[in-house]
C-alpha cells in the first residue's frame, strides 16, 4: 500500500502571518470604494421593496394563493393531498361538505403556516384540481407576529398571480 506525501503550503513566515494576504484583500476593496466613491453612477442598486426586481422567472416559488373555479367557488376538494405531500407538516385543512348540491367536499378550515413552510411546491405538485399555486410573485411576506405568518382560506384566496399583477 503505497503511501503520498503531500507537501504542505504555508511554511514561510509570509505564508504564516497572513498579514500580506490581509492587507492585499484590503487594497483590492479599498480601491473598488475609492472608485465607487468618485462616479455613484456605476453603483447598481435596487430600491427594494418599493421596486420589484424583474429577474423573477416563472417557475419562482412565492407565496401561496388558492384559485377559483368559473363560477367563483373555490377548486379545492379537501382531499388533503396537498397536506399529505407537505414535508415540513405546515398545510392544515379541515373538510365540510358543500352547500350546492355538488358531491365534492370542499375546506371548511384551510390553513397554511408561511414560517414552517420550506417552500418546496410539494403542494402544488399534489393537488389533482390544481387548486392551490405558487405564483403569486409575493417573495418576502413580512408581519409583526407568528400569528400573521399563519394564513387562512380567505387571505390564500384573495392573493393573485404574479402575471395579473403585471
Amino acid at each position: 500500500m503505497g503511501v503520498k506525501i503531500v507537501p504542505r503550503y504555508g511554511k514561510s513566515l509570509k505564508d504564516r502571518l497572513y498579514l500580506p494576504a490581509i492587507f492585499s484583500g484590503m487594497k483590492l476593496t479599498m480601491s473598488h470604494f475609492a472608485k465607487n466613491l468618485k462616479d455613484t453612477s456605476n453603483i447598481k442598486t435596487e430600491c427594494y421593496p418599493e421596486m420589484q426586481p424583474l429577474d423573477i422567472t416563472q417557475r419562482y416559488r412565492g407565496v401561496h394563493r388558492l384559485t377559483k373555479r368559473e363560477d367563483g367557488d373555490i377548486k379545492c376538494v379537501a382531499c388533503f393531498m396537498c397536506a399529505t405531500a407537505c414535508p415540513a407538516d405546515c398545510i392544515f385543512i379541515e373538510a365540510t361538505e358543500r352547500k350546492d348540491g355538488a358531491e365534492e367536499k370542499m375546506p371548511k378550515v384551510f390553513k397554511i403556516d408561511l414560517l414552517e413552510c420550506i417552500y418546496c411546491g410539494g403542494c402544488v405538485e399534489a393537488c389533482p384540481k390544481d387548486a392551490i399555486r405558487m405564483d403569486t410573485g409575493i417573495f418576502s411576506f413580512t408581519a409583526q407576529k407568528r400569528e400573521d405568518f399563519v394564513l387562512d382560506k380567505e387571505q390564500l384566496l384573495a392573493h393573485t398571480s404574479f402575471e395579473d399583477k403585471r
